[in-house]
């Protein structure tokens, strides 16, 4: 791929630089098409899938090929696969539902970066497997449970969030090769006005960043609604000159939080901000294109030398800087697809309030009878 093809956000991140990142990742490459996190590390399918992605933005189509094939290869015959791997073994059991729908948005990715058919119709049933698991687990108030293997350990908010957006990327799948799904789309609605409307459904993780930010990067909230959560949680997790918290309770910002927010604040229409965000967060860049996991700081003030933790550059960290820049600089289908274009849209914004107003309704009721 020719450098004018690459994204560029001026003044923060040029193509050349947005080259080395993904040279980075293909570096840590498997023969076989796997992406560990790092050399020697363990791989997970979530983020094997962001790294393809980004693999993909820099044009690196074959490797992206290749690590599709791999996870294909990994699959278990109920649709899932395993928390984590090393090589081909398995490395943690869990069966994780997010990490099992997430190759949807790569499948589809994939699809519109190269047009190849023949991938988009090969890997449908790998898709179709993947999500038919996961909402095998979805509850009847809407929530999925984390764990497939133990639907009793209780659904997660960032996992919900990030299969609802999973879910439309199968879809347009579907749709694209003439299947029909109205199921995925009744589980689609569900699933949004539980992120949306019934917190109480899910386990608290509320001192995590992505429990914060999810529901607007996985498309549930737009609107006032979107803005109304990031407002909210500005002040709790947003280190000025930095970048996100990963906690809200330690002093460490990270670099795939951060432009995970950064995709989420462009979906929503907040230009200077995400922009701002972005470049904030290349103070983690490493000599050779790939970055840091993230830094500590010490009361809002930072020092670099020796404040980095963990010291390690995973593949994933350096692919959510890629897929960012792509969708603050880059054009072409897939660069707006953490907006939602191209994409199914769901339940709207409207349809959304509407549902949970009568949810409310029904609880205003339920606390009138319990106090007669």
């Amino acid at each position: 791929m020719s450098q004018r093809e690459l994204p560029e956000v001026p003044g923060i991140l040029s193509r050349q630089e947005v080259a080395a990142t993904c040279a980075a990742i293909a570096a840590i490459q498997l023969p076989d098409g796997n992406i560990p996190w790092t050399p020697g590390d363990h791989t997970d399918p979530w983020n094997l899938v962001e790294a393809a992605m980004a693999l993909d933005v820099g044009g690196y189509h074959d490797e992206a090929a290749a690590a599709y094939d791999w996870l294909g290869g990994m699959q278990r015959p109920d649709g899932a696969w395993h928390a984590y791997y090393v090589g081909n073994d398995v490395k943690d059991e869990a069966l994780d539902t997010n990490v099992t729908c997430y190759v949807a948005n790569g499948v589809w990715h994939h699809y519109l970066s190269t047009d190849d058919r023949r991938f988009l119709e090969r890997f449908w049933p790998v898709v179709e497997r993947a999500i038919d698991f996961a909402l095998d687990h979805q509850t009847e108030t809407g929530e999925l449970a984390w764990r497939g293997d133990d639907p009793g350990d209780g659904a997660l908010l960032t996992g919900s969030s990030s299969v609802h957006a999973s879910l439309r990327h199968a879809i347009a799948v579907a749709e694209r090769l003439g299947h029909e799904r109205p199921d995925w789309e009744m589980s689609l609605g569900s699933l949004a006005i539980a992120v949306a409307h019934r917190p109480d459904v899910f386990l608290d993780k509320s001192r995590w960043a992505m429990d914060w930010y999810y529901p607007v990067l996985g498309g549930v909230l737009r609107g006032p609604s979107a803005h109304a959560r990031v407002a909210g949680g500005w002040q709790t997790f947003v280190v000025e000159g930095r970048g996100v918290r990963c906690v809200s309770d330690k002093p460490w910002v990270t670099a795939a939080e951060t432009c995970e927010f950064v995709l989420a604040l462009d979906a929503i229409g907040a230009s200077a901000e995400a922009h701002k965000l972005f470049e904030w967060v290349q103070f983690l860049r490493a000599d050779g294109g790939g970055y840091w996991t993230g830094a500590n700081f010490d009361n809002e003030r930072f020092e670099r030398d020796g404040q980095l933790y963990p010291v390690e550059q995973p593949t994933w960290n350096s692919a959510a800087v890629v897929l960012a820049a792509h969708a603050l600089g880059g054009d072409g289908p897939t660069a707006g697809l953490f907006r939602g274009e191209g994409l199914p849209v769901g339940l709207t914004p409207e349809e959304l309030l509407a549902a949970g107003v009568e949810i409310e309704g029904e609880r205003a009721g339920v606390r009138r009878w319990r106090d007669r």
